[in-house]
């Protein structure tokens, strides 16, 4: 009996050391998981998982046991950066996907330099993302200075616009994007008839509204988030206001069309980085194991988080066979991430510049009417 006892206490020990033997690795997303623009950063995060899962049994072969961790950043530069310490400080975490708003990744990346912690936006497009030169960030989308000018190009290819009234929402994203949208305007002989900006907060859009009743625009371009672009759109309408609404991807969800309302959501335009589902014939499989995972139909960044995340991982697991197929140090990770070439992503191959921009990639424009999503055109992005 003695015995017996020794051998299974013995087995156990054994099977707990195999267990701790397994090295921990792994990633994190930084996106809004509430507030008004959490149905994105779910997505992300969403999309983040389905490769997490994807990706176990490789990194277990390696002795690695890999998992994600999300943070909640509210859509809040102060809340992502401090989700961006607590990474920081989890030496098991080594890269991230995020974030979703570009006032967040500035001083989110900013905190994890210092620490080598890579991430991987799937949106944001803000110039000074990458312009600052920092080795840990990097994107797989386009950048405003793209999507701006797209979507002025379609105002006045497509509909023939000679006015337009500019509105951003005052965050970095939204200035940032309006900005490069007024200056391709004006490039082109468009008159601006005005240009202001109003608290992402605001709901009440009834002064502004006063205002395009007297000015009337041929179209209005909108810098800002679906969570304010929805209730504008509702309320332009009700006014009797069919006026071309034009914006970026902020507007990339489809909780546009319930804010905005039956009569809300007709006559709305916005380009994306991120691709909608019918034009990545790839993505089909990857839709269905998305739904049955989540229970929800994936979207634009849903496709945007897994491709980000796969290009995470895949740069983790280049790094690993690099370092003798064990678990990398993050600085290993960083430069894999920004070296290398990640193909057989539904958004197609991706390599990164100096600065962490995607050297090659699309851009479209979506169109809603009567609450229906339409590709109204693409746009390829070549960085030079």
């Amino acid at each position: 009996m003695k015995n017996k006892t020794f051998g299974l206490a013995t087995l156990a020990a054994l099977a707990l050391g195999s267990a701790q033997a397994a090295t921990t690795v792994k990633i994190a997303t930084i996106t809004p998981l509430s507030g008004s623009s959490s149905n994105l950063g779910l997505q992300i995060k969403n999309g983040t998982q389905l490769a997490v899962n994807e990706y176990k049994a490789q990194f277990a072969k390696l002795g690695m046991n890999l998992s994600l961790v999300a943070y909640d950043d509210q859509a809040d530069p102060a809340t992502g950066t401090a989700a961006a310490r607590r990474i920081a400080a989890d030496k098991n975490i080594l890269a991230v996907v995020g974030t979703l708003n570009t006032g967040v990744a500035i001083p989110a990346s900013q905190a994890l330099a210092p620490s080598k912690v890579a991430m991987v936006s799937p949106s944001n497009t803000g110039t000074k993302v990458t312009d600052r030169g920092l080795k840990n960030m990097n994107r797989i989308c386009a950048r405003d200075d793209a999507q701006g000018p797209a979507g002025a190009d379609f105002m006045v290819g497509t509909l023939k616009v000679k006015r337009v009234y500019v509105i951003n929402d005052k965050t970095p994203y939204g200035e940032g994007l309006a900005s490069e949208a007024e200056k391709r305007l004006r490039a082109q002989g468009v008159q601006i008839v005005q240009s202001e900006g109003v608290a992402a907060e605001e709901r009440d859009f009834t002064a502004i509204i006063t205002k395009i009743q007297a000015l009337k625009p041929d179209a209005i371009y909108f810098g800002g988030l679906y969570g304010q672009g929805g209730p504008l759109a509702q309320q332009l309408r009700a006014k009797g206001i069919q006026t071309p609404l034009v914006g970026g991807d902020g507007l990339d969800s489809d909780e546009l069309a319930k804010l905005a309302g039956a009569a809300g959501a007709n006559n709305i335009y916005f380009t994306t980085v991120a691709p909608p589902l019918d034009s990545v014939p790839a993505a089909k499989t990857m839709a269905a194991n998305f739904k049955k995972a989540f229970g929800t139909d994936v979207q634009g960044y849903g496709i945007m988080g897994y491709d980000s995340a796969k290009v995470v991982l895949q740069g983790i697991l280049d790094a690993a066979k690099k370092n003798g197929n064990k678990a990398p140090s993050r600085a290993q990770v960083e430069s894999a991430i920004r070296s290398g070439t990640f193909k057989n992503l539904l958004t197609g191959t991706v390599q990164f510049d100096k600065n962490g921009d995607r050297k090659a990639g699309k851009m479209y424009v979506i169109a809603l009417k009567n609450s229906k999503r339409s590709t109204a055109g693409t746009v390829n992005v070549i960085r030079k």
